[in-house]
């Protein structure tokens, strides 16, 4: 049976030559039907009939409604006083070339638009059918689709509307009309993968609406006379198209994570923006009350997003604060829970902030982007967060983590923003404001904080993920990422991908790259496909204790419970603030022999040498001094850009990776054993 297309996980291609053939496509039907509940395979099978009905014209939405009003702009965007325009000119006038980027794709299309049903990586054109029956997962079909999703979601229609509002220019718009106009032909309603993901759809949604809002709404000089009027109106179908499609579409039950908010946050934002429409306007009240509910479900209460992935938690937190602003700038106004939660979100952000404003790519992570506000250098989303946050809620702990008021808190809050962002006192704020997040799992033990001399380690022991797929999460449970000074020496590598390589997805996501044990070459969890996991590691915290000499950390997993001869992992992560060092005992119980192996994972920008007792690991003139457990058996080496075996590696950037050094500690073990780490960290 065809899964509703949520994109929850995706399945190896069909075929003798892809990943296994027919045999590893059943596989991978038969585990993701193992994560479902009966009531999850009732709705799906429900769906699927009602998408048949639809395709063969049995049930169809009918005929868009006119507008019943063209109703004045609430503008929630606005052109931002000192900003920079040379980058959004350079940026925009590259797009009115044709050339747009797309991940480590380029696209290059003289006086033209994109083709929008073109995989801009691979070349492959998606068939024109039906969308919500289109297999988007098989490649053969439609290449890699998150290429192809990433230029539709009009991201770099922001940038033209930018330039538009800072200059006036009408090239800008007349781009935008002509990637429109042209979007429209190539993706009719309901046709293609373009309409084939509520999420897709909302986040495009977003994008239109500041579009917009930049180039002057229903009133904007690229509406005037009759052809700029049927410009509209097309445009306008469009909207009503997309919101009807996300409300009827929304990710539900073990695919109800991000998707679902940012599904509601499209059709919310959609709903302030074009309130032209009965239907429109009472889902609007629909959307608010998902977003409600959902930022309390997916986000614990101490402010980690429940999918156990910084980069998404960035990616929710951008879908709640765009609609807390642009509720607020309409008169509408979210629960104080609501906001609470974004709060704690952003407290945990700054908590795990080192002070070079690194985070720790814990989690999934794909660069997902709501929109692109800004083209400043050195654009952070996680600061920028902050920033936003800070004129917000008047926080002086976020302005003082931000450092600067950033390009997109600008377009946000406009002429205001410069002066509520200076209002804000943040002298007196002591950072980090919480350092223990029990239902998260996350413990940042440290010292000196957001001086020179700190050091920031931060301790994993959360859950692997969300519900149950927890697709997103990665098998790294007692990991750690360790800063010191504001540079980072022990990193957590990243991603990379996510379909279509299947051992660089497996590798990346497995325990062999976070800081933490292995046994016997296996992960903690037992992956069932690119986003799902069949057996999943429990962990927790047992000790936490902080206080101004030490700090300490001890936690446990049961991911090797499932061996014919269990192995208990328990890890005990020790700070001395004044001999600034770091203890690391691993605890391992088990009866028979088995393969252990350690891991620690160095920044690309760190160089490391072998000592006789360990090794010596530097950056910029400061050097860690890593101990290894000593056991006569043991060996150790470091990997840099190891392909035989996959190791030592760090992605930045999604599809992009580059050699990094990894120390990795193997020994045979058998019966209890304590292996002792240590790493001074004031060489």
């Amino acid at each position: 049976m065809p899964l509703a297309p949520e994109l929850a996980d995706a399945p190896p291609p069909r075929g003798d030559a892809a990943c296994g053939g027919a045999a590893e496509w059943l596989r991978w039907r038969l585990n993701r039907l193992r994560c479902m509940t009966p009531a999850e395979v009732l709705h799906r099978a429900a769906r699927l009939a009602a998408a048949q009905a639809e395709r063969a014209g049995w049930l169809g939405a009918g005929a868009e409604p006119a507008p019943d009003r063209l109703a004045p702009l609430r503008p929630w965007v606005h052109a931002a006083p000192g900003v920079d325009p040379a980058p959004y000119f350079a940026a925009a006038d590259r797009i009115v070339a044709g050339e747009l980027e797309v991940f480590s794709a380029r696209i290059s299309n003289p006086g033209a638009p994109p083709q929008w049903n073109r995989d801009p990586k691979t070349g492959t054109e998606a068939p024109p059918r039906f969308g919500k029956l289109l297999d988007y997962r098989d490649p053969r079909l439609v290449g890699d689709i998150k290429y192809l999703w990433e230029l539709n979601r009009h991201l770099h229609l922001v940038t033209l509307a930018q330039a538009y509002a800072l200059s006036g220019e009408p090239r800008y718009l007349a781009t935008i009309q002509l990637h429109l106009e042209s979007w429209f032909d190539a993706c009719p309603r309901g046709v293609g993968p373009n309409w084939s993901s509520a999420l897709e759809a909302a986040i495009r949604l977003i994008n239109w609406s500041i579009t917009w809002q930049l180039i002057g709404g229903g009133n904007s000089a690229v509406f005037s006379g009759a052809e700029g009027s049927r410009f509209r109106e097309r445009w306008m179908r469009s909207v009503y198209q997309h919101a009807r499609f996300v409300r009827g579409f929304l990710s539900r039950h073990s695919s109800a994570n991000n998707h679902l908010i940012g599904e509601a946050a499209g059709l919310y934002l959609a709903a302030l923006t074009w309130p032209c429409w009965p239907k429109l306007r009472a889902w609007r009240r629909a959307a608010k009350a998902i977003l409600e509910s959902e930022a309390l479900l997916q986000n614990a209460a101490d402010g980690v997003n429940r999918e156990q992935a910084v980069c998404y938690q960035q990616f929710v937190l951008d879908f709640l604060l765009l609609c807390d602003v642009a509720g607020r700038a309409n008169g509408e106004y979210f629960s104080i829970a609501y906001e609470w939660r974004i709060d704690s979100m952003l407290d945990f952000l700054a908590s795990i902030t080192d002070a070079g404003g690194h985070v720790p790519m814990i989690g999934d992570g794909d660069e997902g982007t709501v929109a692109r506000f800004s083209r400043e250098a050195g654009f952070c989303p996680y600061r920028s967060l902050l920033a936003t946050g800070a004129v917000l809620f008047g926080s002086g702990e976020f302005k003082r983590k931000a450092a600067v008021l950033d390009d997109k808190t600008r377009w946000l809050f406009g002429a205001r923003a410069g002066e509520l962002f200076e209002r804000i006192r943040a002298e007196q704020t002591q950072l980090p404001p919480e350092r223990s997040f029990p239902e998260g799992g996350y413990y940042v033990l440290g010292c000196d904080f957001e001086t020179p001399e700190e050091i920031r380690l931060v301790a994993d022991a959360g859950p692997l993920g969300y519900r149950a797929i927890a697709a997103h999460g990665h098998a790294d449970a007692l990991a750690f990422t360790l800063s010191v000074g504001g540079m980072e020496f022990l990193i957590d590598p990243g991603t990379y991908a996510y379909h279509g390589r299947s051992p660089w997805r497996d590798y990346f996501r497995g325990t062999a790259a976070h800081n933490t044990v292995r046994v016997d070459g296996l992960d903690q969890s037992r992956a069932g496909g690119n986003f799902m996991w069949l057996e999943k590691a429990n962990a927790g915290c047992s000790l936490w204790d902080a206080d101004a000499e030490r700090d300490l950390f001890e936690g446990w997993h049961d991911g090797y419970s499932r061996l014919r001869d269990p192995v208990t992992h328990r890890r005990r992560i020790a700070l001395d603030k004044e001999a600034k060092s770091v203890v690391i005992e691993d605890r391992l119980e088990m009866k028979q022999a088995h393969d252990i192996e350690l891991f620690f994972h160095c920044s690309e920008n760190c160089s490391v040498n072998a000592l006789r007792d360990g090794y010596a690991i530097a950056q910029e003139g400061r050097t860690l001094l890593l101990t290894p457990p000593r056991l006569v058996s043991a060996t150790s080496r470091v990997y840099r850009g190891s392909t035989a075996p996959i190791c030592g590696w760090v992605s930045r950037q999604f599809d992009r990776k580059r050699p990094a050094p990894t120390i990795c500690w193997r020994a045979r073990i058998a019966g209890h054993c304590v292996l002792r780490t240590r790493i001074d960290c004031d060489l």
